[in-house]
C-alpha cells in the first residue's frame, strides 16, 4: 500500500513502492460492507485528508493488518515453516512460498533508511502540508536476516508523536540513520494508518544524513 500523501493513492500503511493495494474509490467515510455469507471478511471505505482510501474484502491479509492498526497495534505475518517476518501483509511466504502464517505483535521501532521530501504534492488535499516526508524503516526485529543486507522495511509519513503530519521544523530533523517509533493516525472508526515520528527516547545520529537544501 502507498503511504498517504505519495503518488500511489494507498493506505498500508506512503507515491513510492506499495505496500499493499488500496485504490481510491469514490464516497467519504468509513464504510462496513458485508461481503457475502462465506466470508468474515469486510470492506473498509475511508477519507484521510481529503484522499478517498478503500480496502477491497478480496483482500484479507491487508483488512488483517489494519485490523491491528485499528487498535493501535502494530503486527505482522510470521511464516510456519520458516519462521521469517514479511512485510508487506501478502498470501504466501516470499522466502519459501508457504502458505501458512501467523499474526505476531512486533515492536515499532527502527531507524530511516531511505526517505522522500515532498514539496509539491500531487493530492490537492496535501498541498498546505508541504514539506512533509514518506519514510522507509527498517525495523530493528529481523534486521539482517535471511541475508546481511536485508531488514522488514515500513513505509509511513513523518508524523508528530498524535499522528499529525510532521511541520517543517520536524522534518528538517529527519535524515537517514534517524531513529524512530511507530505511532497511528486515526482516519475513521475502525481504520489506523501507522506512522512514524522521532524517537525522542533513542539515541540518535550526531547528523543524519540529508539531501542536500536549498
Amino acid at each position: 500500500m502507498g503511504v498517504p500523501g505519495g503518488q500511489t493513492e494507498s493506505v498500508s500503511g506512503a507515491p513510492h513502492p506499495p505496500f499493499g493495494h488500496l485504490p481510491p474509490q469514490a464516497g467519504e467515510g468509513i464504510g462496513i460492507v458485508p461481503s457475502g455469507e462465506e466470508r468474515q471478511s469486510m470492506a473498509i471505505q475511508a477519507d484521510y485528508l481529503g484522499m478517498p482510501l478503500d480496502i477491497n474484502d478480496l483482500d484479507v491479509e491487508n483488512l488483517a493488518y489494519f485490523k491491528h492498526c485499528a487498535a493501535h497495534q502494530f503486527h505482522l505475518q510470521r511464516c510456519d515453516a520458516c519462521g521469517l517476518l514479511r512485510y508487506p501483509p501478502t498470501t504466501a511466504c516470499p522466502w519459501c512460498a508457504s502458505p501458512d502464517s501467523s499474526w505476531v505483535p512486533v515492536e515499532g521501532r527502527g531507524a530511516v533508511h531511505s526517505y522522500t521530501e515532498v514539496h509539491h504534492a500531487i493530492q490537492p488535499a496535501f498541498k498546505k502540508h508541504t514539506p512533509y516526508l514518506v519514510l522507509v524503516v527498517d525495523l530493528d526485529t529481523q534486521k539482517g536476516k535471511p541475508t546481511e543486507d536485508e531488514a522488514l522495511r515500513v513505509l509511513g509519513n513523518l508524523v508528530t508523536p498524535d499522528g499529525v503530519l510532521a511541520p517543517p521544523d520536524m522534518v528538517r530533523k529527519v535524515g537517514i540513520g534517524t531513529r524512530v517509533r511507530m505511532v497511528f493516525t486515526d482516519v475513521a472508526p475502525g481504520l489506523a494508518l501507522p506512522q512514524w515520528t522521532i524517537d525522542e527516547d533513542a539515541k540518535q545520529p550526531a547528523k543524519p544524513w540529508r539531501y542536500p537544501q536549498e
